[in-house]
């Protein structure tokens, strides 16, 4: 690895990391307001140890050790960096699978947003495919079997990772689901105490972070540099939360930039899955492109949007 590589990876990692989670960082910056000082400077300090030690690196890594056991736990932590062609063809043969899982889980994260999800219209086709919401679960479920039978082809275990991918999508979007509701409610709840928000705003934290740590792996197989990428993001975004998360919120086509990456993300994940390369910088630069254009769109006013 070169050090432009891995400097472009880690900072699309943050970026990717920032961009994903704006939502989630808007309502708990909205359930911060409701605690005293000391408890917002619990949830910057010690609660970014628990996010970026506990979730963003204990996750990356599971995933990693659970699509290569043979790699054992200290294995799927350097994998990426050792120089043994025993481990560099486990990862070889293993890799597609994991990549199959987060291209699904990424794309249905992508549909479930364009069909179902409330959300400023930052291009034309939206809004259609808003009001198309009742075919979302028809379109997964093709995009699935069409996924799954190409898989078959060529090796059942990436087959079965594509079902994997489906259904850790809509088991976490159950839990997301719920954790939203639970988490509004915490604004009209003065009776709970601010150790009691604090414990679910980690929680939900660890729901949210999900989308994050397998977007990353269209990055880089890298635990070590996903570690460090997402782990930065999410300290960012804490002070934002904590300190500016107003400003953010004016950039109305954040979120459709950060789907719009994740949408493109999952499908580099998919070729590469099928053995279609995708150079290294490509994911990096393509979250930067969309992002940035999201970003100036934002700026506009909004009278003058089409």
């Amino acid at each position: 690895m070169n050090i432009f590589y891995i400097l472009l990876t880690v900072l699309g990692l943050c970026l990717f990391e920032i961009i994903s989670s704006i939502d989630n960082a808007i309502v708990n910056a909205e359930v911060l307001s409701t605690m005293g000082k000391k408890a917002r400077g619990w949830f910057l300090f010690w609660g970014i140890l628990f996010a970026v030690i506990v979730v963003r690196g204990l996750l990356p890594w599971l995933i990693v050790w659970l699509t290569v056991p043979s790699l054992g736990p200290i294995g799927a932590l350097t994998a990426t960096f050792s120089n043994d062609p025993q481990v560099a063809a486990a990862i070889q043969q293993s890799a597609p699978v994991l990549l199959l899982g987060g291209a699904v889980f990424l794309i249905f994260l992508f549909f479930h947003w364009l069909f179902l999800e409330s959300k400023n219209y930052g291009l034309p086709h939206e809004r259609f495919f808003r009001a198309q919401g009742v075919w979302f679960f028809a379109v997964v479920s093709i995009v699935l079997a069409f996924i799954v039978w190409e898989a078959l082809q060529i090796n059942p275990m990436l087959a079965f990772g594509a079902v994997i991918g489906s259904t850790a999508f809509f088991i976490t979007h159950g839990f997301k689901e719920n954790a939203e509701n639970s988490e509004k409610k915490l604004l009209n709840n003065n009776r709970l105490s601010d150790l009691s928000k604090l414990f679910y705003l980690e929680v939900i934290d660890a729901t949210f972070s999900i989308d994050g740590v397998l977007g990353a792996f269209a990055f880089t197989l890298s635990v070590p540099l996903i570690i460090l990428g997402n782990g930065l993001g999410a300290f960012v975004l804490r002070q934002l939360t904590v300190s500016n998360i107003e400003r953010i919120k004016k950039y109305r086509f954040l979120k459709n930039g950060a789907m719009y990456s994740i949408f493109f993300l999952g499908l580099i994940m998919l070729f590469d899955s099928f053995g279609l390369h995708i150079p290294n910088w490509v994911s990096p630069v393509t979250t930067f492109v969309v992002i940035i254009y999201f970003f100036l769109k934002s700026r506009i006013p909004e009278e003058l949007v089409p």
